[in-house]
């Protein structure tokens, strides 16, 4: 009796063991369909500085943000302002053939922005698909924002926020590369 059950234990064992090799070829396949918008965003690794140029209060403010691959290589979180209490992160990921994004607003609402189409260029353009915790898009949050990549060393991100339904304001990075 002793035998029969370490034998079905022993079966038992192997079953999960292969089903845990099978889920990882299949997250290995996975990882391996890059989308060369994300491939773009996982170049940004590291720390960035420069200033606020645009229009808004914040106009020649000092920024800093951090840039960090996460989910074993599936996402990049942005950080701006990392450390005040201003603090803001975006989650930007592949959703099939487009980006999506994630921003935390300093409000307090999270906006959900899609790419379409292509986004493999230097100018990757998000637009509102939804958000949580906005009781109504007349709320003011952030409605979409457009990556430019300059080169290797130098980001614009153009952030374009809505108030009462329509475009109230913009803010504008322009960041280098932390050598």
């Amino acid at each position: 009796m002793r035998v029969g059950t370490i034998l079905a234990s022993l079966v038992l064992l192997s079953a999960v063991a292969w089903s845990y090799a099978a889920d990882e070829k299949k997250a290995d396949r996975r990882a391996v369909e890059k989308s060369p918008g994300l491939e773009k965003f996982k170049q940004l690794a590291g720390e960035w500085v420069g200033k606020e140029t645009g229009g808004g209060e914040g106009g020649g403010q000092e920024v800093r943000a951090i840039y960090k691959v996460t989910s074993a290589g599936s996402a990049v979180v942005e950080t701006v302002l990392p450390g005040s209490e201003h603090e803001m992160v975006t989650d930007i990921h592949a959703d099939g053939d487009d980006l999506a994004l994630t921003h935390y607003y300093a409000l307090g609402n999270q906006p959900h922005m899609k790419t379409e189409g292509k986004t493999d260029g230097d100018k990757i353009a998000f637009k509102f698909a939804s958000a949580s915790n906005l009781k109504s898009e007349k709320e003011m949050h952030m409605h979409d924002v457009t990556y430019t990549f300059v080169d290797k060393d130098t980001l614009k991100a153009e952030w374009t926020h809505y108030d009462d339904g329509k475009p109230a304001g913009s803010a504008v990075f322009e960041l280098k590369r932390k050598k």
